[in-house]
C-alpha cells in the first residue's frame, strides 16, 4: 500500500467507561491522537503507566471535566453523575492544522464512513483521506505527521 493510499476502515469499537463516584469518563482509543493533555493536566486521573490508566476519582469531577475538554480529538468524554452529558462549545470552531487536518469544537454531528451519526464535542478530521477511521484523523497520512 501506497503511503497516501486510503487505510482499510477498522470497524469502530465502543468507548471505553470508567466509571468514579460523580463523573464518568469515556476513552475512545481508535481517535485519540496522543496529545497528552490528559496526563499532563491531571496525572493523578490519567496515568498510562497504572492500570486502569484512568482513576475519576483521583481529582474532583469539576477538574476531571475541565482536562477532558482539553482533549482535542473528542477521544476522552465525560457524564457526571448529577447532570448531562459534554456540551459543545458556542459557537462552534473550525481550525485547519499546518499539516491540513479539521480541529472542530462544538455541538456536532459527524457521520462515520459506516452511515452512522455521532453527537460530537470535539473532533479531529482526517484531511488526506487515508484514516482507516475516516473522517476522523489517525496520524496514518501525510495530514498527520509532523
Amino acid at each position: 500500500m501506497e503511503a497516501n493510499e486510503p487505510k482499510e476502515p477498522k470497524e469502530p469499537k465502543e468507548p471505553k467507561a470508567y466509571a468514579g463516584e460523580g463523573i464518568t469518563v469515556t476513552y475512545d482509543a481508535g481517535r485519540c491522537l496522543h496529545a497528552a493533555r490528559c496526563v499532563g493536566g491531571l496525572p493523578e486521573v490519567f496515568d498510562t503507566g497504572r492500570r486502569p490508566w484512568i482513576q475519576p476519582d483521583g481529582a474532583a469531577p469539576e477538574r476531571v471535566a475541565e482536562v477532558v475538554r482539553r482533549c482535542p480529538s473528542g477521544a476522552l468524554q465525560y457524564r457526571t453523575a448529577t447532570g448531562p452529558a459534554e456540551e459543545g462549545d458556542r459557537p462552534a470552531t473550525v481550525v485547519r492544522s499546518p499539516l491540513g487536518q479539521l480541529f472542530l469544537r462544538g455541538e456536532l454531528s459527524v457521520t462515520t464512513a459506516s452511515g452512522e451519526v455521532r453527537r460530537e464535542t470535539r473532533a479531529v478530521l482526517c484531511a488526506c483521506g487515508v484514516s482507516g477511521n475516516q473522517p476522523y484523523c489517525d496520524h496514518s497520512g501525510s495530514c498527520g505527521k509532523e
